[in-house]
């Protein structure tokens, strides 16, 4: 039987940072597709990883990264519009290839009535995969833990500055998306055609997480609580991209509306390990915050 090689997308991202070296420990083929060259893909080279350098709204990189891949997963940087083309070209080739399965990486408010572009765009990926003849997992995360590395406002002025008012959500590390990642590419049977939401152990509102952030670091955190539309303002202000503005703010407001709210065992079930709890986060990654 021919060996399995494994191509992972967004390859020196936070999931696929942890799916990658879960996957050599299994000693199988990776193959990591970059969005450029950098010291980031080198460290990737030297645990021996295959690179391919290409964008996904180009077909022939697109093509060449997926010669004689069998598994893929796929991710869809939230950033930047352009995820439909992305799929379609990720689609073509893998059927052209004869991919056996492909894990998809989506979003908890990925649905026909977002009203983030991005979470529609999502919902209608996962219907172009469904629709493809391939065989296709969608893993939906709530928001990543990670959440707390983005911005700075913590290490600066000792606050969490976010327009999600008293929404609560169970935050999940990547390293715990990226176990269930790499056990879905090498175990695919009987994860055709599912969605998993997937959560961190215990649900929270940004007042409790300022809390353990004061907990853990000794010194006083508090949550800033701005609205919606002043936190929009302020991302102009910042420079961002308007497509990510208009999800970042959407995603506020569902947020607010418990769009992201819910816990569940689907990591523990798939990996057979809990998720990693957010105290145990934050203090993993201290350092970050001091």
């Amino acid at each position: 039987m021919a060996k399995q090689r494994y191509l992972i997308t967004g390859a020196t991202g936070y999931t696929a940072g942890y799916t990658i070296p879960a996957l050599l420990e299994k000693g199988v083929d990776v193959r990591a597709f970059v969005h450029k060259i950098d010291s980031r893909s080198e460290k990737l080279e030297k645990m021996g990883v295959e690179i391919v350098q290409g964008d996904l709204e180009d077909f022939h990189t697109v093509s060449k990264a997926m010669e004689g891949i069998t598994n893929v997963y796929y991710i869809y940087p939230i950033l930047t519009p352009g995820i439909l083309t992305g799929t379609a070209y990720i689609i073509q080739a893998a059927r052209e290839e004869g991919v056996k399965s492909i894990v998809n990486m989506s979003q908890i408010s990925a649905r026909r009535e977002a009203k983030s572009h991005a979470a529609l765009d999502h919902w209608m990926a996962e219907r172009m995969l469904d629709l493809s003849g391939l065989q296709v997992t969608h893993i939906r995360p709530t928001f990543f833990a990670e959440w707390l590395l983005y911005s700075d406002t913590v290490k600066k002025y000792n606050k969490i500055i976010l327009p999600f008012g008293k929404g609560r959500y169970a935050p999940i590390a990547a390293e715990d998306q990226g176990r269930v990642i790499a056990e879905l590419l090498t175990h695919p049977e009987g994860h055709a055609g599912k969605i998993y939401p997937l959560y961190g152990p215990k649900e929270y509102d940004e007042y409790e997480i300022a809390e353990i952030l004061t907990d853990v670091l000794g010194r006083t955190i508090t949550y800033e609580e701005v609205d919606i539309r002043t936190y929009e303002q302020i991302m102009g202000e910042m420079g961002y991209h308007s497509h990510f503005i208009q999800h970042i703010t959407s995603v506020a407001q569902d947020c607010r509306d418990g769009v992201f709210a819910g816990t569940n065992s689907a990591v523990k079930d798939i990996t057979g390990r809990e998720p990693l709890g957010i105290k145990e986060f934050i203090i993993k990654h201290r350092s970050y915050f001091e």
